[in-house]
């Protein structure tokens, strides 16, 4: 099942912009099965820029369902579906960001329609939905606004698939070979199951002794650029020992630095070159100051007791 979306928004960064419109079109593969799209109360302005390429005005979303009130259908409109959108970077994390504001994990496989078409359908001089929409008789009814653009991606997407059936797993499989011929030891099963979320991740040995400790905003897409892309003879020698990936979500990074110098000191990860040593000229300190408050403070450590 594929889950087609297009997104408006305020701007374009996902930490400091809203969704403004968002559509969703489920597909089969052969046929929509569902569909869902609704315009969005940003709890924030439009500028000026925005209305003019979108045509959605303050006006409008003043009395739209602010994203809290829509999560759950989102959620379940594209649960089991792989999240297909035009540039699906840009639509996902803005996604994802209106997720975690709400304090949920918000994670689907993902497909580019912009990098499927630039292998599948090369020779376009511009892969911007508008352009290739031109170049491929598709018209959009309502460019700039996510039903008009969402059906027009589920167009080129039906293309696309005609071209090559197997293109929805393209990516996966990508992944999946690359550590059969990396890390042979490895189920390649286990990296489709972690999560896109800040933590920390630990690579396991046959014996399940933890050799590599790592942190990461995402640590899915970290771990897979170790199995994908190994940079120097010592990581391709550590993933051919891998066996097993455990991991753990922090929800922020500042506890993802912490934790992961605190595990490594614990385990000594063999491939680990950094953090290896136990002991740290500095540590982290509680206090409470004259108002009954507890601060947290970076002091240098005086002795062996880590007495500031």
């Amino acid at each position: 099942m594929y889950a087609i979306i297009d997104i408006e928004t305020t701007g374009g960064s996902q930490k400091i912009h809203r969704i403004t419109e968002i559509a969703i079109y489920l597909f089969d593969g052969t046929k929509l099965v569902d569909q869902f799209t609704s315009l969005v109360n940003p709890d924030a302005f439009i500028p000026p820029n925005i209305t003019r390429l979108t045509g959605i005005t303050n006006e409008m979303v003043a009395k739209a369902p602010r994203f809290f009130e829509i999560a759950k259908k989102i959620v379940e409109i594209t649960d089991n579906a792989t999240f297909v959108a035009h540039n699906a970077t840009f639509d996902y994390r803005f996604v994802q960001a209106e997720f975690k504001r709400l304090g949920y994990d918000y994670s689907r496989q993902t497909l580019c329609t912009v990098k499927l078409a630039r292998k599948y359908l090369p020779g376009h001089g511009s892969y911007s939905l508008g352009v290739l929409c031109g170049d491929l008789g598709i018209n959009i009814n309502g460019r700039h606004r996510a039903a008009g653009d969402a059906l027009a991606t589920l167009e080129l997407f039906e293309i696309l698939l005609k071209k090559n059936p197997n293109i929805i797993d393209h990516e996966i499989i990508s992944v999946k070979k690359k550590a059969e011929n990396i890390a042979p030891h490895l189920n390649p099963e286990k990296l489709l199951q972690i999560p896109e979320s800040t933590g920390i991740y630990y690579f396991h040995d046959a014996n399940d002794d933890i050799i590599y400790i790592g942190k990461s905003i995402n640590i899915r897409k970290r771990v897979h650029e170790h199995i994908t892309r190994p940079t120097t003879k010592r990581a391709t020698e550590m993933l051919s020992h891998i066996t097993d990936i455990s991991y753990e979500t922090t929800g922020s990074e500042l506890i993802a630095l912490i934790l992961e110098a605190d595990a490594i000191k614990q385990h000594l990860p063999k491939y680990n070159k950094r953090g290896r040593r136990r002991t740290s000229p500095y540590g982290l300190f509680s206090f409470e100051d004259n108002e009954g408050y507890t601060n947290l403070a970076i002091k240098k450590i005086a002795d062996t007791n880590g007495t500031p």
